[in-house]
């Protein structure tokens, strides 16, 4: 990742290891193509599945050395850690009810720590591991990809640089129709876990994808929620977590100003969705509007004033935007690109903790801090549906 017309310097690769993500399994593949593509990391070691012989087959699948492929996150962890060639970060990308016995395994053995969304299935193991994280010498990275587009970046920007004015209004949305219908009654691998309360925890549409239109709202709008009312549903018959989500949000206020208000909705059964991620922020000067599925452009309209187009890599792209974009303007980058920005991001905060220095201001990634609003967020939801839509302080 680099300002186009500029080179960086690469420092030697991290020695990447990795929890889940075997043969078969979305996200990990999603992983490892963003640590590669800006060449920062390398992986060498995996307890890739639930089983010793799983894990061992993935292994080879991906060239790893057969005694580096392990048989649990348990004995990867210990047997890493004594290696003087061990990994220095590990990624992991299995169900969320794993996230917590495998992020301590490795915090508390000085590994660096990548792991996806949503922190844990529940928040008193947020809590626990935030605890961990802050004892630790380790870095905790959470793979909120979103916030690695550029255009997601110039609009945070635009926000920060109060082009916007006191903002008021926040809305977030998240529609998908891929479990439309009871899929995980199939055996679909990826429906199974996600609608299993035991993997997923409390949330289902809210914890999958609620949380990562929730982050990017706050993300962008520099925003923290002071208290929700949601109304969190089923359509499914059979599925035992929500599929559809309307959420009325109340944030903090700002400098003694009026509260912003916010809504968010997340669905897994809008027919006619893919991954329908959008955010829009209204300020009293300017509004914005950014569309995941047009991800390389972003909406600017000051108020009384014609819409704006703002371009990645185009000339009215700032210097957030600039830095996480690269390719020149009018060829795409999108989600892989995205994904690897966090990636990116991770390897100068480790680089500049080996090397014991500041890192730089303008390196943003989601922490365990967000995470832990994260899971706040889904239980919060799933709170205040039970009580009928009464309002939920966060």
């Amino acid at each position: 990742m680099a300002i186009e017309g500029k080179t960086e310097a690469h420092t030697q690769k991290i020695r990447l290891g990795m929890v889940g993500g075997g043969s078969g399994a979305f996200i990990g593949g999603v992983h490892r193509m963003a640590a590669r593509i800006d060449d920062h990391f390398e992986l060498v070691a995996g307890a890739l599945s639930s089983t010793a012989e799983k894990s061992l087959a993935s292994g080879r699948e991906l060239g790893l050395a057969p005694e580096r492929c392990y048989g649990s996150f348990e004995e990867m962890a210990e047997k890493e850690a004594a290696r003087p060639d061990g990994i220095e970060a590990v990624s992991i990308v299995t169900p969320n009810h794993v996230h917590y016995p495998a992020a301590k395994a490795f915090l508390e053995r000085g590994i660096h720590v990548i792991c996806d969304k949503p922190l844990t299935s529940n928040l008193e193991d947020a809590k626990r591991l935030k605890a961990v994280a802050d004892q630790s010498k380790a870095l905790f990275v959470l793979t909120h990809n979103y916030t690695g587009y550029p255009m997601v970046r110039h609009a945070r920007e635009l926000v920060r640089s109060g082009e916007l004015g006191d903002i008021r209004l926040v809305q977030m949305e998240y529609p998908q129709d891929w479990l439309a219908e009871p899929i995980e009654q199939t055996g679909q691998k990826q429906a199974a876990w996600r609608t299993d309360p035991k993997q997923s925890g409390a949330g289902g549409s809210t914890g999958d994808i609620g949380t990562h239109a929730y982050n990017l709202g706050c993300f962008i709008s520099g925003l923290e929620i002071e208290e929700l009312a949601a109304d969190v549903h089923t359509f499914v018959a059979g599925r035992k977590l929500d599929d559809n989500a309307h959420v009325m949000i109340r944030f903090k206020a700002k400098g003694g100003g009026m509260p912003a208000k916010g809504l968010l909705w997340c669905s897994q059964v809008a027919v006619g969705h893919e991954n329908g991620l959008k955010v829009r922020v209204y300020g009293t000067k300017a509004g914005i509007e950014w569309v995941q599925a047009d991800p390389n452009y972003l909406w600017f309209t000051r108020l009384g004033e014609p819409k704006q187009l703002i371009t990645r890599g185009g000339a009215g792209a700032g210097a957030s935007a600039q830095r996480v974009t690269r390719i020149p303007g009018g060829h795409p980058e999108g989600y892989l690109e995205a994904f690897a920005t966090i990636y990116t991001e991770a390897a100068a905060a480790i680089n500049a903790a080996k090397a014991g220095t500041t890192v730089d201001p303008a390196v943003l990634y989601p922490t365990i801090d967000d995470g832990v609003k994260g899971v706040a967020f889904v239980e919060a939801c799933v709170a205040s549906s039970k009580g009928n839509g009464a309002w939920v302080k966060v």
